[in-house]
């Protein structure tokens, strides 16, 4: 389906949906990599694995999942989901005569997130909860009571309802919730799960050498940088349907961050996960550059949208050269990639000619990450 939502304003929801914090703040236990004993080092680095552990959850991907095969995003620079992901798990599902209800009722589900934008914002939601039974529970309670707060007896019962009145507001919205969780419940019986669990288990090396390149190479020196924006913790979620384009929610409402970024299909691959985790790390950053450098008359024609993907990309770029520029070229290809397009031999050259800044923009990142490294 096309014009469900732009890659621009997904962005600003997911801005909405995240907590807005100051990128000037400087927490003076960062500084810790000089005069350490290996040891120390070496404790310290896995309390900041505890502190950002890597994960992966079936209901968060079922969710996303179901999103993938409603939304057509395939003109967006960056897709919103892994690039041909439904039609490869659309044949999949054909070549072992799985019919769902989701399947059935494709084109009504679309129909309404193409009328309701904040429908397409319930990505989300799944970041709410612990698990899949959890987050039934408690949709089918909140579809019974047509999201009546008075049908939610307990402590834990009423946050998630205010969690899902922030997505589905209107009776149309909890509606289209009532046809949609139904058919994603089927799907999950007749199909997703077994699937499901054999990715997690032809993938399980992967999650091991993920979690290895994050807590050895990438923490210890992202710390400064974590601290600094005020980002001090967070559930990652590898996703099997993501890819360049992540998912990240803070603030009200959540125990603590979830980021949620592409699943590599290999070990070899791993790199690929920390791409996206720095891609979600500088969202509030880039962010801050859009709305110190825009008018309201750029914002009201949807320029600053379109914003949104280049100053996020090259802020994440820029963060790379400085802190890890081994991975520079990488991350570059990675994002040349998801754009459908192949690298040349000057990746980084090529992303910014790709993804280019105003210079307002370019200098207002540039100034922030003076900001950070030097604590002034």
């Amino acid at each position: 389906m096309r014009g469900v939502i732009s890659l621009g304003a997904f962005r600003w929801i997911r801005t909405w949906a995240s907590v807005c914090v100051s990128m000037y703040v400087w927490v003076a236990t960062a500084p810790l990599m000089h005069a350490q004993t290996p040891s120390s080092i070496s404790a310290q680095t896995g309390s900041l694995a505890l502190l950002w552990p890597i994960k992966t959850r079936e209901h968060i991907d079922l969710w996303l999942h179901g999103f993938a095969l409603l939304q057509d995003d395939s003109s967006s620079a960056i897709p919103l989901f892994r690039r041909g992901y439904r039609d490869e798990l659309t044949v999949l599902k054909n070549s072992t005569n799985v019919l769902t209800q989701l399947d059935l009722n494709v084109e009504r589900l679309q129909d309404g997130l193409h009328k309701s934008r904040m429908l397409a914002s319930a990505q989300f939601l799944p970041f709410y909860f612990s698990s899949l039974d959890e987050m039934r529970a408690a949709i089918q309670q909140f579809v019974a009571g047509d999201g009546s707060p008075k049908e939610a007896p307990s402590r834990a019962e009423s946050a998630a309802f205010e969690a899902l009145r922030r997505y589905f507001q209107t009776p149309a919205d909890r509606a289209w919730l009532a046809l949609f969780s139904s058919g994603l419940w089927d799907e999950e019986s007749k199909f997703y799960h077994s699937y499901w669990v054999h990715q997690q288990r032809s993938r399980g090396k992967v999650i091991d050498s993920v979690q290895a390149m994050w807590q050895h190479t990438m923490l210890p020196r992202l710390q400064r940088f974590l601290n600094s924006t005020q980002q001090h913790g967070a559930d990652i979620m590898l996703c099997l349907p993501l890819d360049g384009e992540g998912r990240t929610l803070s603030g009200a409402g959540v125990e603590r961050a979830v980021v949620g970024v592409t699943f590599p299909a290999s070990p070899s691959d791993a790199a690929e996960a920390m791409y996206a985790i720095v891609h979600e790390i500088v969202g509030r950053m880039a962010h801050s550059a859009i709305r110190d450098n825009v008018t309201a008359a750029q914002v009201r024609s949807g320029d600053a949208d379109r914003l949104e993907s280049p100053v996020t990309v090259r802020a994440g770029l820029m963060l790379l050269q400085k802190k890890l520029p081994e991975l520079a070229d990488g991350y570059a290809s990675y994002y040349i990639q998801a754009t459908g397009r192949t690298p040349d031999a000057h990746p980084q050259a090529q992303m910014e000619a790709l993804f280019p800044l105003p210079d307002a923009m370019r200098a207002s990142l540039a100034h922030q990450m003076d900001v950070i490294e030097n604590g002034v």
